[in-house]
């Protein structure tokens, strides 16, 4: 029996140290040895974790209740002290007590959960409205409305490749870390309205309280208040394809006055790069606006254009790439069924999907060999 309990010691000891370890390399997670949830930065939170502590203590009372009697039961009435077993079969106070008694534990746990639940859903009265959208395998946000009206980006994991290839140390905030992070003012009501662009995806950072699905077709709300200036981070937490553990969530929460800048700024470089509909492009132009935007387009394709066997094709040598340009704009627009090339019509716009389209057809080994080698913005917009 001393071998068997030193045993299971042993393995509490390992569990324990594995479980303390892995806290400690989890970026931005919970502190070392933590063992309950993030406490959070929102009224919302607060009430969860009132609840869980609610819950844990009614199970603890019920536990103690239930396996008190048990064990008192076992104890007193133990054939060796004489006792002898009761005749009756039926007592009306006992079935009563055990049918009223729990009918009353639930009802003492729904009304708090429900409440919470109700505020939970709760988008009425927002400050702020945030589109964000799910896609393979990145997070697209709209300001639709307030001081940022208008301003949208694209989100995506910024951690270097050579980390996640383990060429490199990986840093504090591995696979946690974007290039343009969702940026909110302090203690206002967000509104945040997702939906998905190709699969479905889910919106989620435990210490807003925030788990949301993005569909394709349809859009659904949830919101939140943060209550304290700081950065928070979170994951898609839908299985999505390949790239689902490469697509984090950033949200950074930052003062009213910062905000304000942040929103100035944004509209600035929002008209800076506004597209002129009437500039007549040139070639070299369209191609060093390209190879930006193909930044987006890397992670699948890899920036040599060599594409990963047996998963995403090479655009280097591609018939497609260097035929004729309408099929490679038919693509960009509509995307390719039963494959993980999805449509760039709502994330791109004509000036972007025609600029790396021109990139693709002049760089690499692709260069003076196909067709077409320049498309227009006025071409995208024709096929759309």
């Amino acid at each position: 029996m001393k071998k068997f309990s030193g045993f299971l010691g042993a393995c509490a000891m390992l569990m324990s140290e594995l479980v303390t370890a892995q806290v400690k390399d989890m970026p931005g997670g919970p502190r070392v040895n933590q063992i309950n949830m993030p406490e959070g930065v929102t009224q919302i939170t607060h009430a969860i974790n009132d609840l869980h502590y609610m819950l844990l203590w009614i199970c603890l009372v019920i536990f103690l209740a239930v396996f008190g009697v048990m064990f008192y039961s076992i104890w007193a009435h133990r054939k060796s002290r004489g006792a002898k077993p009761a005749t009756f079969h039926e007592h009306v106070g006992v079935e009563v007590a055990w049918t009223v008694i729990p009918f009353l534990i639930v009802i003492a746990m729904a009304l708090p959960a429900t409440r919470t639940v109700v505020a939970m859903k709760d988008t009425s009265g927002a400050d702020m409205t945030i589109k964000t959208t799910g896609y393979q395998w990145k997070w697209g946000y709209e300001y639709i409305d307030g001081p940022a009206k208008g301003v949208k980006f694209l989100s995506n994991l910024s951690t270097p490749r050579a980390q996640i290839e383990n060429k490199e140390p990986k840093g504090p905030f591995y696979l946690m870390e974007v290039d343009n992070p969702l940026v909110v003012p302090v203690g206002k009501k967000i509104r945040i309205a997702t939906t998905g662009g190709d699969v479905i995806h889910s919106w989620a950072v435990p210490e807003l309280s925030m788990k949301q699905d993005a569909i394709p077709g349809f859009i659904r709300n949830t919101w939140f208040r943060a209550d304290k200036v700081g950065v928070y981070r979170g994951q898609c937490s839908e299985l999505c394809g390949k790239d689902h553990a490469f697509m984090p969530i950033v949200v950074d929460v930052r003062s009213e006055a910062d905000f304000a800048k942040w929103s100035e700024d944004q509209q600035k470089l929002l008209a800076a790069s506004a597209d002129d509909p009437n500039k007549e492009w040139t070639q070299a132009e369209l191609v060093a606006r390209g190879e930006k935007v193909y930044q987006t387009c890397a992670a699948c394709h890899q920036g040599s254009g060599k594409g990963v066997m047996g998963a995403f094709p090479a655009l280097d040598g591609s018939k497609v790439v260097m035929g004729p340009k309408a099929d490679q704009i038919a693509i960009l627009l509509k995307g390719r069924q039963g494959t993980a090339m999805q449509s760039f019509a709502n994330q791109l716009s004509d000036v972007e999907i025609a600029a790396v389209i021109t990139y693709t057809r002049n760089s690499w080994g692709n260069a003076g060999k196909g067709q077409d080698p320049v498309v227009a913005p006025a071409d995208i917009k024709a096929a759309r």
